[in-house]
């Protein structure tokens, strides 16, 4: 009965967005469920309060659209209206130069405001945080900055990529790459190979064409063999690579980061490939290991990947990642529940 009730609740909710009454819609669905646990629920929350973002044009409303989709996105990664809603929001959200860092309200609609809750003593907004968050899941993300610089139709261009990754998607992969970056080993390098709408390839910090690169962190893995020993027959750290975690539900999106390998299992080093806005490769599913998102600058990446590019999709100019810096990981708790 309960799953009945939620059906309904969804569909009236729908029904509402549909005829604009999206306030309507986000109150059905806050009765039927108040915790926004199911991913369909997260879905269509997101899709009101973007609604009402696009009405309003505040950014409040926009950050709110894109955290419910995205909790909705990593429920049910194989949801493809989901991932569709997100992308898109996305790419809106960049053009409007809006993050989609979330800074949630302490509280629903029909309780304090935040002019209200400054208002309120430290001390009892803490208390009052801290009843409300125990007792939540909360996940774990580290942010990465690339800093670009490339050339497009002889203009010389920059610009900056910033990723987040998902450590409790894929721990090994986000820790191998943020090892790499903290180590300095992207600086300089470039983007050797990229494909029109599919992918830009890089992080052969070795030789720069795609056959160099290793991981930076002991797996157990050289060249894609399972060993115990880490000097690898006496060629050590050069040979070592990290084991596949291609089936941890990420799915190849338009804006996602992906781990490069060979045809064999358990190969990926140091190479990675960032996905355009206008690219779904979904063929690499549960093959190439899926990461983290681009949060801000995918418009720079869809703009590499249409370069000219010569012998084995090189481009003819340089695209180098300038620098990489790792600002910070963040342990982020599911505002979703408190909506």
């Amino acid at each position: 009965m309960a799953d009945e009730a939620l059906a309904e609740a969804w569909e009236k909710a729908a029904k509402e967005i549909t005829k604009g009454k999206n306030e309507g819609a986000l109150q059905t669905l806050r009765l039927a469920d108040p915790q926004a646990s199911d991913a369909m629920t997260g879905r269509l929350v997101g899709e009101a309060f973007w609604n009402i973002a696009k009405n309003s044009d505040s950014r409040s409303d926009y950050r709110k659209a894109a955290m419910f989709l995205r909790e909705a996105y990593k429920k049910n990664p194989k949801d493809k209206k989901t991932s569709a809603l997100y992308n898109k929001l996305r790419n809106e959200m960049q053009d409007k130069r809006i993050s989609e860092t979330v800074i949630p309200k302490l509280f629903n609609n029909g309780g304090p405001t935040m002019a209200g809750i400054v208002a309120l003593l430290g001390g009892f907004i803490l208390v009052l945080a801290v009843i409300m968050v125990a007792n939540t899941e909360s996940t774990t993300t580290d942010t990465i900055e690339l800093n670009l610089s490339w050339s497009e139709g002889g203009v010389d261009k920059q610009g900056v990529v910033v990723l987040e990754l998902y450590p409790d998607d894929a721990p090994v992969h986000a820790e191998n790459f943020k090892q790499l970056v903290s180590q300095g080993k992207y600086d300089g390098t470039k983007f050797h190979r990229v494909i029109d709408d599919f992918m830009i390839q890089g992080g052969d910090f070795e030789n720069g064409d795609g056959t160099g690169g290793h991981a930076i962190i002991w797996d157990g893995y050289c060249n894609g063999n399972a060993v115990q020993d880490s000097d690898c027959d006496g060629f050590g750290q050069s040979r070592w690579t990290i084991g596949d975690e291609a089936d941890n539900g990420l799915i190849h999106t338009p804006c996602s980061i992906s781990m490069a390998k060979t045809s064999n299992a358990h190969t990926g080093g140091s190479q990675f490939f960032l996905i355009p806005s206008d690219s779904t490769p979904d063929w690499l599913d549960g093959v190439h290991t899926v990461f983290g998102n681009i949060t801000s600058g995918c418009d720079h990446v869809t703009a590499i990947s249409q370069v000219a590019t010569g012998q084995n999709d090189k481009p003819v100019s340089d695209v180098v990642i300038e620098s990489a810096v790792f600002i910070g990981s963040e342990e982020v708790d599911p505002w979703y529940k408190f909506w």
